[in-house]
């Protein structure tokens, strides 16, 4: 093989690019890491081009499962490139083209600086004279991650099931059980499988996370990958070709969602947004720490991401969806008496005297029988203020109710509709925020609430998925109409955050399933789960960093009267590295039980600036969902946060290494509770806490304090 005419090298001090243009013109990504690292080597076949493209009429060389070996990707010539910064955001675009079909193919990439994280979306233009049916279009395509057979070999998979109350459950697994020594015989070593996740309907995070990972166990060498869209339209692909390890991330595609996309002459066509994380030697933990960098530095700015305040809300394992002036008035006094700075009036405020409000909802009224008097709901959103707390309501904007009144006002075209017929799932038909009346009517509820009446927050729920999507015209697949929405949807929120900047805005869909960036990228929280067990809760706090910066992950603590003090402060533990989403029957808790809650609250503010600069990392390991012993530690240069559960099961004591604390004289203590049975010891030469907890369940909230490292 030749040696290519051109490489382009790009990047910063974190991440270095190198994409080879071959000498028929082929663009392929041949290095992605640290600065320094090992050039390209030679191989006898090269990487995967810099995009993969399928139409009607235009497939596979190679068939089967794969979405990658398109014969579009690689008829794709390098035509250009550029390179740009725009503050601290590194930009580069590569251009290529299709003589062929006169299909040109916008591929940027973008990176923070400093950060190990490389962003891509692909940009398709039709420049011929035929419409191309898109099939699938990748929007980052990475052909050269564990590089040779004994790198493949010790290569892991990672990926998270997602389920409601059960979520962010992180798996590992050999990329070999998947991806087998095949015999030598086989040209080139290529098999037809490879290890896919998609998602499904309208919740981008249902049965899944839109994530992945991989991970060389040798050398700790991982990449970790999210697709930043907010439906359930997405695929992501690994698996061995020619001895190398390759990703290809897509949206919506033909094969898994039936989404199909006629770009005509002149249009165009932007694939979803996807990031890619690289760790050089520092495991899962490093490559978290540098996503959650790369989050922080993409999402929309807002002062909630500083401020991190306290918030009560009145649903989970308290009102359940049954407020009423009378339930509400003592909560909102013991909330602002806990430290509350927010107060949520959750599910139920809207229902009628005839009950069943799920199939009515969609006009946003309060209901006078649950607030009755001349002032209504505006009594208790008067006393949340005049108790120092900012008010919030529970919506769910994007559906209607078949009984509401905005079933009928609406026009069909309005709604999801396939068929030419409106879809209705468990009582509800789903707005199609592409239409200017679903938008209007968003608008005009969000102003009133917002405007009108002075609230301050709003937990946006969702949850019903209504499907494969919907058809606004006939020829339209319902998952090109679910993407038109879905793109709809953030850019109504964009105007929403535009006209009320210091709105807080709560990411909620039965908990944790609609769980991405996309999204993440503009609403200030993420609601991590429904689960209402304690004990069950702890793992998915612990794991919630994996797919959240920690002053997005909204958990609950929710303390019973029937609790022990124990149980009190594990459910306070749940939260304390995240945001606090307080609840539960505070006006009836013991004394003791309420001076518990009082002070995990007290030592969440003491930290919480702390924690909204903080980066990730478990050391037992990413949870799983039965250990004993659970660990989360978020930690800055000078000091190390670690929260550590015990549940039934196991021994009485832990090992926990703090790798990055080798060698470190640092100064351990607990935080939470005061009054605790912990036993630590702190050995720097192994970096290893030892901890005790005499009693199942516990937990505690420890911090080491520890010299700020030298920088090299």
């Amino acid at each position: 093989m030749s040696s290519p005419p051109q490489i382009i090298r790009w990047g910063h001090p974190a991440l270095r690019v190198e994409i080879g243009v071959d000498d028929d013109g082929v663009a392929r990504l041949t290095y992605l890491g640290l600065p320094g690292g090992a050039p390209a080597e030679r191989r006898e076949r090269p990487p995967l081009p810099l995009v993969e493209v399928t139409a009607a009429g235009h497939g596979r060389s190679w068939s089967g499962a794969r979405l990658i070996d398109t014969t579009l990707g690689g008829r794709l010539r390098y035509r250009t490139h550029r390179a740009s910064r725009d503050g601290d955001r590194h930009s580069l675009t590569v251009e290529l083209h299709d003589p062929g079909t006169g299909l040109v193919a916008e591929v940027r990439y973008s990176s923070p600086d400093g950060v190990p994280v490389l962003r891509g979306e692909v940009v398709l233009r039709n420049t011929g004279e035929d419409t191309l049916h898109l099939e699938s279009v990748s929007s980052l395509v990475v052909g050269c991650l564990a590089d040779g057979p004994r790198a493949v070999e010790a290569a892991d998979l990672l990926w998270a099931e997602n389920d409601w109350v059960a979520e962010c459950r992180w798996q590992r697994r050999p990329m070999r059980v998947t991806s087998p020594v095949l015999d030598d015989r086989v040209v080139y070593g290529n098999g037809k499988g490879e290890f896919a996740q998609s998602g499904r309907g309208v919740w981008s995070s249902c049965g899944r996370l839109p994530m992945g990972g991989l991970t060389v166990r040798d050398c700790g060498r991982t990449w970790l990958w999210q697709i930043e869209h907010n439906g359930g339209g997405w695929h992501w692909e690994c698996g061995e070709r020619d001895r190398l390890a390759y990703l290809a991330l897509f949206g919506p595609n033909d094969t898994h969602h039936g989404w199909r996309h006629p770009l005509e002459a002149g249009t165009e066509f932007r694939s979803v947004p996807v990031a890619l994380a690289f760790s050089d030697d520092g495991g899962p933990d490093e490559a978290f720490a540098a996503l959650t960098r790369y989050r922080r530095a993409v999402r929309r700015p807002h002062p909630d991401h500083r401020r991190l305040p306290v918030i009560f809300n009145d649903y989970m394992n308290c009102l359940m969806g049954d407020p009423t002036t009378d339930k509400l008035l003592p909560l909102v006094d013991a909330a602002a008496e806990a430290g509350a700075e927010y107060f949520v009036v959750d599910a139920g405020w809207y229902d009628g005297e005839d009950g069943g409000w799920w199939d009515s909802v969609g006009a946003w009224e309060p209901a006078a029988s649950r607030f009755p008097g001349e002032r209504g709901i505006h009594e208790v959103l008067d006393r949340i203020r005049e108790r120092g707390m900012v008010p919030g309501l529970w919506l769910e904007p994007e559906v209607i109710g078949v009984r509401s009144p905005m079933a009928r006002s609406l026009p069909d075209e309005a709604f999801f509709r396939r068929d030419g017929i409106r879809v209705i799932e468990t009582g509800r038909h789903h707005l199609d925020l592409r239409h200017p009346a679903a938008r209007a009517h968003l608008d005009e509820v969000v102003d009133r609430l917002v405007g009108a009446w002075g609230v301050g927050y709003l937990k946006l729920d969702h949850n019903v998925d209504p499907g494969s999507g919907t058809s606004a015209h006939p020829g339209e697949t319902p998952a090109a109409g679910l993407l038109g929405h879905n793109r709809a949807h953030l850019d109504w929120l964009d105007g929403v955050l535009d006209r009320h900047p210091h709105l807080v805005l709560e990411n909620c869909s039965s908990g944790g399933m609609r769980w991405d960036y996309a999204l993440l990228s503009r609403l200030q929280l993420q609601s991590t789960s429904d689960q209402q067990n304690l004990q069950r809760y702890a793992p998915i706090a612990a794991s919630a960093p994996t797919a959240v910066t920690p002053e997005q992950g909204a958990v609950w603590a929710y303390p019973l009267p029937q609790d022990s003090l124990d149980e009190v402060a594990f459910t306070m533990a749940n939260a304390l590295l995240g945001r606090i989403h307080l609840s539960g029957l505070l006006p009836e808790l013991r004394p003791d039980a309420r001076a518990l809650v009082h002070e995990g609250v007290a030592v969440h503010k003491a930290i919480r600036s702390d924690l909204a600069r903080a980066v990730p990392a478990w050391p037992l390991g990413l949870p799983a969902w039965d250990d004993p012993w659970l660990a989360l530690a978020l930690r800055t240069p000078s000091t190390t946060y670690l929260t550590v559960w015990r549940r039934p099961g196991g021994k009485a004591t832990a090992a926990l290494p703090l790798l990055h604390l080798r060698g470190a004289a640092a100064r351990v203590e607990v935080l939470y509770p005061a009054a605790n049975q912990a036993a630590l010891a702190w050995d720097p030469g192994t970096a290893d806490l030892t901890l005790t907890l005499p009693t199942a369940p516990s937990a505690v909230l420890v911090r080491l304090t520890h010299p700020v490292p030298d920088t090299p």
